[in-house]
């Protein structure tokens, strides 16, 4: 017997309500002929048991019909009340979609305040930056005091000790709130979104940026919790191979990567590389973000030569998605150089950086801070060869753009700092080479003095 539905109860009550009332008439009817009867006989003085006994079960099956006629209006009452509190539950859902929309809209504000407050940031550490070049200013013209009067030798220059390994400061990790993976992670572009199909949720770069600003402050004891909470409710929603799931897994690494947990984050790393091999493909934007996230794990533990392939995978996962001249690129070049660089393939990291640079110069410009930063771990590639030449260029240019940018065109009057030093020294040079001539000068007019006594005192005693 199937299960009726609620209006296909009402109907049917509605029939049975309607073939009561009709039963009900007609049984009125018939009680009405009886009684009509028995009055009759009784006038003629008739036996009137039957007609008792028929009228008495017409008056029972009368009660029954009210009866049934009180339970069906009961039901329909019933249905109405349910018909009721239904459009009450409708007014309910419409009520927390609404708050859910507003739910999202402050969550949009608050990133967009957090994204101010990191713009905010940044202009804090730029003034301190450049509070620091001041004082170092000051510092050099202390120094250049202390010269004048007191001029010291030139100290030998420190050796770096080259059985430490370069740190791998990568530049930017791929967090997925930005590619969506501008995590920097690199971002992700829209050429590479619209090919990929999927695209990080609002909700997930918003916990993403919440996450960060914890693990910044080293509230990891809120980071964590909230990681694992967003993921339980995603695997609950979605199930465990889900693109979503993915990104959580993504982002709860890079935490446990800041707190030293390596293990932790590599085994959150490889979950996450499968889901998204799986579910997106093995050329997808994300999947290149993973990897990279993955071989930068491996090169805090100094796991080089495991973390090279990775890093060479999402390299060509780029290449294809981006172009081989978008700067993601430039970027995933310069992580592959640091990690030859570690390994003393100094061939492949004088490529690679070469190869960045040019990208960084044609797509971002000169004063781009890229540049500059791929200048300079070019320049310390070189030498660690022992091409100082080369690696004082590279100084010479970093330093002199960086100070046209702060102070303007290099002119006799405004020089960078390379600049005064060398000019310091060829003083000192100078000043020594002046010295010594005068003491030169000054001891052969002594001997000449001397001669001449010698030769006085010779005649006077013959």
């Amino acid at each position: 017997m199937t299960a009726l539905t609620q209006e296909e109860i009402v109907s049917n009550t509605k029939t049975v309500v309607q073939g009561l009332d009709t039963l009900k008439n007609e049984h009125h009817q018939v009680l009405n002929s009886l009684l009509s009867s028995m009055k009759t006989i009784q006038q003629e003085h008739g036996d009137t048991n039957l007609m008792e006994e028929k009228t008495g079960i017409l008056k029972k099956s009368l009660e029954m019909i009210e009866l049934g006629l009180s339970e069906a209006q009961v039901m329909m009452a019933l249905a109405s009340h349910l018909q009721h509190v239904e459009a009450e539950k409708q007014k309910l859902r419409a009520q927390v979609r609404r708050l859910c929309q507003e739910n999202a809209w402050l969550r949009d504000e608050l990133a967009n305040t957090q994204q101010k407050l990191q713009k905010s940031e940044q202009k804090v550490a730029t003034l301190e930056e450049s509070n620091k070049h001041l004082e170092f200013m000051k510092e050099m013209k202390k120094y250049d005091d202390d010269s004048q009067t007191t001029p010291e030798e030139p100290k030998p220059q420190e050796q770096v000790p080259q059985s430490l390994p370069l740190d791998l400061g990568f530049t930017e990790d791929d967090d997925d709130s930005q590619s969506a993976e501008v995590l920097s992670p690199s971002q992700q572009s829209g050429v590479a979104s619209a090919a990929s199909g999927y695209e990080i949720p609002a909700r997930l770069r918003t916990l993403h940026n919440l996450v960060i600003q914890y693990a910044s402050q080293g509230r990891y004891e809120v980071a964590v919790p909230l990681c694992k909470q967003a993921l339980e409710d995603l695997e609950k929603t979605s199930g465990h191979d889900h693109p979503d799931v993915a990104t959580m897994l993504n982002i709860l690494a890079l935490v446990y990567r800041d707190q030293g947990k390596y293990k932790e984050a590599a085994n959150l790393l490889n979950d996450a590389l499968g889901i998204r091999e799986k579910t997106l493909g093995p050329d997808h934007p994300a999947v290149a973000a993973t990897l990279n996230n993955l071989a930068v794990l491996y090169g805090k533990r100094g796991k080089y030569k495991e973390a090279e392939p990775l890093c060479k995978r999402a390299l060509i996962i780029r290449e294809k998605v981006l172009g081989k001249d978008h700067p993601d690129v430039a970027k995933q070049l310069n992580n592959l150089a640091l990690l030859c660089q570690n390994q003393g393939k100094y061939e492949e990291v004088e490529l690679y950086y070469k190869r960045a640079l040019e990208i960084y110069v044609n797509k971002l410009g000169q004063d781009d801070p890229n540049v500059a930063k791929t200048k300079n771990n070019l320049a310390s590639a070189y030498l660690k060869q022992g091409k100082y030449k080369q690696a004082e260029t590279l100084y010479k240019e970093v330093l002199t753009r960086a100070h046209e940018k702060e102070f303007g065109k290099v002119d006799g009057d405004n020089k960078p700092i390379w600049m005064q030093a060398e000019e310091r020294e060829e003083n000192k040079v100078s000043e020594l080479s002046s010295v010594d001539d005068g003491i030169v000068d000054s001891n052969i007019a002594y001997c000449d003095h001397s001669l001449d006594s010698y030769a006085a005192s010779l005649k006077m005693a013959s």
